[in-house]
């Protein structure tokens, strides 16, 4: 992917990633001769229950988990929404207290706020300049009516770590000294290929994954759920996973996703330092290129693939647009709608005035990326700056 040819320099694996041909050839016979309903008992359909059978297998493998604590979604937002709503819904007494984070992925935060529409309360716990929770913070908030906390294992934004097994592990202890129950749970979307998955090492009652941002297919994601944690269901019906998901299953795109994360597995890594390298390049390319930059030169807690920087004076989806011009896909870290453009509730968090946190642009790098890659990006970035900051109107 350069700019000597007509490929585009895709810079958004963190927005979705293009599917691998190992997963696609994974997914095609279920499409056409593997075609059953895999609730149906004749032998196609056991060829179609296989194929599910086989991909829960394989995510359990890579999360430390049972087969049966796996429950297969239609996406990473599904699986959060299950999370929170499910266990909200399966308690006795229809109110109680949720912890989280302010700059979860909007699909967090928006099932708590209907929560709290609900008469359910919710602490929002901030973060430091770089996006770290405070543990001890965090585990403070717990009450004797909290039943759920809800962290993730890296931010989409800026991809930022966080300590989610010291922030359970606390808030446990909280909850014991207050005669809470609290089920902790992960959106570990972001997390998939870059750290380990390991539930038991995280500490984690539920965990949220989807397909596609790990060279799978669109339209699959999953929830770990751990043996004993009682939800109800957001999809009722025909009682598929254990009750816990309606629907007949997507099986082309489930069998897709459990070779997709089988694979990010087994390379993750073997690309660490060839993603530190490239990362380490784009961030002191940017801050020797463009001095004014806002950006986290040191990146301690994050995973390399997200590079968040910001530019004053003019607004990310101008910037993007620019880059695109070149061939290069980028994303924003602002919230674009036909009226206004608002900045990110994330880079607000870390504390970053409105009127440059709407000037952020997200890199995120991928398996294809490469040395020529940054190097197309360090040359047209600045130039699109300039060109844009010699128009006012623009800004």
């Amino acid at each position: 992917m350069n700019s000597n040819d007509d490929r585009i320099n895709y810079l958004d694996h963190a927005a979705t990633t293009p599917m691998r041909n190992e997963v696609l050839e994974k997914m095609l016979p279920y499409f056409t001769e593997k075609f059953g309903n895999p609730s149906s008992l004749y032998s196609l359909a056991g060829e179609a229950r296989y194929g599910v059978d086989a991909a829960r297998e394989q995510v359990a493998q890579v999360i430390n988990s049972r087969e049966n604590e796996i429950v297969f979604t239609g996406s990473g937002s599904e699986s959060n929404n299950t999370a929170i709503k499910g266990t909200a819904s399966a308690r006795e007494m229809r109110k109680g207290h949720i912890i989280t984070t302010s700059i979860e992925h909007h699909a967090v935060i928006h099932p708590i706020e209907q929560l709290e529409k609900l008469g359910y309360d919710a602490t929002y716990i901030g973060v430091d300049n770089t996006g770290l929770v405070d543990p001890e913070e965090f585990a403070s908030a717990v009450r004797p009516d909290t039943f759920l906390a809800s962290v993730m294992l890296v931010n989409n934004e800026i991809g930022t770590i966080q300590p989610v097994r010291h922030i359970a592990d606390l808030t446990r202890q909280s909850a014991i000294s207050c005669g809470a129950d609290v089920l902790i749970h992960t959106d570990a979307v972001q997390a998939a290929g870059k750290i380990s998955l390991d539930v038991d090492e995280l500490g984690v009652d539920m965990m949220s994954l989807s397909g596609h941002k790990i060279y799978g297919p669109k339209g699959a994601g999953v929830l770990f759920v751990r043996r004993g944690v009682v939800l109800d269901p957001l999809i009722s019906g025909g009682g598929q996973e254990r009750q816990r998901r309606s629907g007949t299953e997507n099986v082309a795109s489930i069998v897709g996703l459990g070779e997709a994360l089988i694979l990010s597995e087994s390379e993750r890594l073997s690309n660490r330092s060839r993603m530190q390298r490239l990362s380490n390049r784009l961030v002191k390319g940017i801050i020797e290129k463009i001095p004014d930059a806002i950006i986290d030169d040191k990146r301690l807690s994050h995973v390399p693939e997200i590079i968040n920087v910001s530019f004053p004076g003019v607004e990310g989806e101008s910037i993007l647009l620019g880059l695109d011009f070149k061939g290069i896909a980028a994303s924003s870290g602002s919230a674009c709608s036909s009226a206004s453009v608002e900045p990110s509730h994330v880079l607000l968090a870390l504390g970053q005035a409105p009127a440059l946190a709407v000037g952020s642009v997200r890199f995120s790098l991928g398996r294809h990326t490469t040395d020529e890659d940054i190097t197309d990006v360090l040359k047209a970035l600045p130039l699109v700056l300039k060109q844009l900051r010699a128009f006012p109107s623009s800004t």
